[in-house]
């Protein structure tokens, strides 16, 4: 629920790059008061538990997440990537590089402030609501089938 969501800046390991603070608008001067990567990642993983996982692109967030926690985590079996779902619908090549931006867009899910976590998490949320409205019509009616995508 957007009541729970969690926004949290973290103290990252090495120094941010030029390139990073352009793409995610993240100065240095904003980190003042940021959270400890192990702090930090104890709040991920309370807010994880016992949850379902909207990814956008989920072979990338269960990488970090695997980083972050190691491979034994239940979350990879209740992750759905509504990128996936996206290509299911569209029947699109897996191949097919298409950014959450353009494919709300698409949708005409609003994207305020792309590349900002929080923001990034509620567009994908918003286009799960379309896409799996629009995927139910085809068929794609069970959070099962929804999951078997994400292995597709």
């Amino acid at each position: 629920m957007v009541g729970e969501s969690v926004h949290q800046l973290v103290v990252p390991d090495v120094p941010s790059s030029p390139e990073s603070m352009t793409i995610h608008g993240i100065l240095p001067r904003d980190l003042a008061g940021a959270r400890p990567l192990p702090e930090a990642a104890e709040t991920l993983r309370r807010a994880l538990d016992g949850r379902f996982l909207l990814t956008w692109f989920a072979s990338v967030e269960i990488g970090f997440l695997r980083r972050l926690y190691g491979s034994r985590r239940s979350w990879v079996r209740r992750t759905i990537d509504v990128r996936q779902m996206v290509i299911e619908l569209e029947g699109f090549d897996q191949d097919v590089r298409q950014s959450l931006s353009s494919a709300a867009e698409h949708y005409g899910v609003p994207v305020d402030n792309p590349h900002d976590a929080l923001d990034d998490a509620m567009v994908t949320a918003q286009l799960f609501l379309v896409v799996a409205a629009r995927l139910e019509a085809r068929g794609v009616r069970t959070t099962r089938s929804l999951l078997g995508l994400t292995r597709a």
